[in-house]
């Protein structure tokens, strides 16, 4: 759904062969911080803007000799500049810096009695779900924290976060736009005056999505099929409930979050259907992160973090065994959300 902005070398020429075959008008609707680059570089005082029917090229080729030399210009380098300009700001705005990540590390720190942590270093991978159990003020959520600012050593717990392999650069640490993470919490409450649809459209225009419409419907479509009750593009954000708006952050999340690390916080307390939400989000090749009390999402999870005392004590694979007793497990689910709606909807058992 969400516009492919990852270029190698075979792709940003081809990019940029696209780009120049636009003209400077539908260029500026598309990318309007081009204005800046034209500032920059004195074409508005070239009149570029009064050449919006043109392609940047072409008015480029059309300016003469004499106002080339006043203005210090190569016509050929000054092309090659602005259009990378606009690839490497796609690139910025889509949160490219943090794509292509193959894994993520975690290195042991020590519980809240100064004991190192159980376990070697654990390595996640995209399309993993990874469950984190324990008792309430165990220590999940500080190990969320830890993966969400990458810790370096620099925690209460001491633990170290690696992206493939390696610490994982400053700017994407300390970045007040961090996009390595997108966290999930419990509690998704709306501010904004919008409309469904506005809400979607501004997230898909701040990442600069070519198909906002395929976007919208892509979101709605999913957010509805997690949802308990149905909601419109036109319902107000502020009128949804907390699982419909749960529901739309997690479609939201899948389909146009450049994030390749999702972190959920107790899904089971959503109201949505939490299956589907998980299989979205590892559709979309996130590494799936969630802190819960429901043995069943536990059991899920292709691994589950054992947390005591603020430490990591154990790390378990989900094993066959404990898939069969999944299974036993979803069908006793299925029977308590039969009953709930049918509670709800003022029926009899």
């Amino acid at each position: 759904m969400a516009a492919n902005t990852g270029f190698d070398i075979h792709g940003t020429a081809e990019k940029r062969i696209e780009l120049s075959k636009k003209t400077i008008e539908t260029l500026l609707a598309e990318y309007p911080f081009i204005e800046d680059f034209f500032a920059e570089n004195r074409l508005t005082e070239l009149h570029v803007l009064d050449n919006t029917q043109r392609t940047f090229d072409s008015f480029l080729q059309n300016l003469s000799e004499e106002q080339c030399e006043e203005s210090a210009l190569d016509r050929e380098a000054l092309s090659h500049a602005f259009f990378e300009y606009i690839i490497q700001m796609q690139r910025f705005l889509n949160g490219d810096d943090v794509q292509g990540v193959q894994s993520l590390t975690i290195l042991p720190g020590t519980n809240k009695s100064g004991e190192p942590e159980n376990f070697q270093d654990l390595v996640l991978y995209p399309s993993q779900i990874i469950s984190i159990v324990g008792p309430t003020g165990s220590g999940k959520s500080r190990l969320l924290a830890d993966i969400e600012w990458t810790a370096q050593k620099d925690t209460p717990t001491g633990r170290a976060i690696l992206i493939n392999g390696e610490v994982p650069d400053k700017a994407i640490r300390f970045s007040i736009n961090n996009k390595l993470v997108a966290q999930l919490s419990q509690n998704m409450n709306f501010v904004m005056d919008l409309s469904v649809r506005e809400f979607i459209e501004l997230h898909a225009e701040s990442r600069m999505v070519e198909d906002k419409e395929a976007a919208v419907s892509g979101i709605i479509e999913a957010a509805n099929k997690l949802a308990g009750e149905q909601f419109r593009l036109d319902t107000p954000i502020t009128a949804l409930s907390g699982g419909q708006s749960r529901a739309l952050m997690i479609a939201d999340t899948a389909i146009l979050s450049s994030s390749p690390i999702v972190l959920i916080d107790e899904i089971e307390n959503a109201g949505i259907d939490r299956k589907k939400a998980l299989q979205l989000l590892v559709s979309n090749d996130k590494i799936v992160l969630m802190a819960t009390h429901d043995p069943a999402l536990a059991l899920y999870a292709d691994k589950r973090i054992v947390i005591k005392n603020g430490g990591i004590h154990a790390v378990i694979e989900t094993s066959n065994h404990e898939k069969e007793i999944l299974n036993e497990l979803e069908v006793m689910d299925a029977k308590i959300q039969t009953m709930r709606v049918k509670l709800r909807a003022g029926e009899q058992l």
